[in-house]
């Protein structure tokens, strides 16, 4: 069984990232700019943008982060959207989710600039996407292939079962395995809630992606021998031994599965770390694409 570092291949891809950053210094270019919009006080949130901009700092980045009171309107949000989609010096920004409720969410992600959606949620850019065309794929499901691409899992003719249908992990991650190249090429089934036997489907994948949010929902019962095992899920679970008094866990039940599998990715450290590193990929991409479209 090998363990999908997550930590470790994400460490890898920022340090190619400082690379190609030192040399735009050495060239006197523009070095790449991200930008992080938080509406509110969540404690994830804050936790998730304050590592988004740490691993900026990390690679040689520019960063700006935009905090905006939980009271903020809607129209007051969209007025700052259209600035960061008119500032030439901001190559992709990210909208943190979730958004307080007298904001619609999609009303927003729907008035950022496709060019600058690092996040790849923008209809466009999953447009593209499904078309097989160039696109910010999303952070996740971007971060997942990378981790597949490094480990040399085999892809091609497999049968791939993803667990969940969200717009962010589940459904562009059914296409994007279901595409041409590697990885891609296998035969995707996607299940969700109202699956029914969902274990009579995950025991015959030869790779299982959950993305559910039930912490040990894939039990070894439900998984064949040397299938390889990728976990987006990550709950928080009460644990009164631990110092914060509460546990990470994913979709899986790493203690038992990981005896049956090939490959697993661990929570945390697996598909985590490897988000972050996918955003900041993109954003490399976004300012790449600035620098050809203003020759142009």
């Amino acid at each position: 069984m090998t363990i999908l570092d997550g930590k470790k291949t994400s460490q890898e891809i920022k340090d190619e990232i400082k690379l190609e950053v030192d040399k735009m210094k050495e060239r006197g270019e523009k070095v790449p700019h991200l930008a992080a919009v938080l509406v509110g006080n969540d404690g994830a949130s804050l936790t998730y943008v304050g590592s988004k901009v740490r691993s900026c700092e990390q690679v040689g980045f520019e960063s700006t982060l935009i905090k905006m009171p939980s009271t903020t309107s809607e129209l007051e949000l969209l007025d700052k959207i259209e600035m960061l989609n008119n500032d030439d010096n901001i190559d992709g920004y990210i909208v943190q989710l979730p958004l307080p409720k007298q904001i619609n969410t999609q009303k927003v992600l729907m008035q950022v600039d496709p060019d600058k959606d690092v996040d790849g949620f923008h209809p466009t850019n999953f447009g593209k996407m499904a078309l097989d065309m160039t696109s910010f794929i999303p952070a996740t499901p971007f971060g997942i292939l990378e981790l597949i691409e490094r480990y040399g899992v085999e892809t091609n003719g497999k049968h791939t079962v993803v667990i969940g249908r969200s717009h962010i992990v589940g459904r562009p991650m059914s296409i994007l395995m279901g595409r041409k190249g590697f990885p891609g090429n296998s035969t995707v089934t996607l299940t969700h809630s109202h699956t029914i036997n969902i274990t009579q489907i995950t025991s015959q994948a030869d790779i299982i992606i959950t993305a559910l949010g039930i912490p040990n929902y894939l039990k070894a019962e439900m998984v064949k021998d040397d299938a390889v095992v990728i976990d987006v899920g990550i709950t928080r679970v009460p644990d009164d031994s631990r110092k914060k008094g509460y546990r990470i866990t994913g979709d899986v039940d790493f203690e038992n599965v990981s005896k049956k599998a090939s490959f697993i990715t661990p929570v945390p450290g697996g598909v985590g770390p490897m988000t972050i590193a996918m955003l900041l990929k993109n954003t490399l991409l976004a300012r790449e694409l600035h620098k050809l479209r203003n020759k142009a």
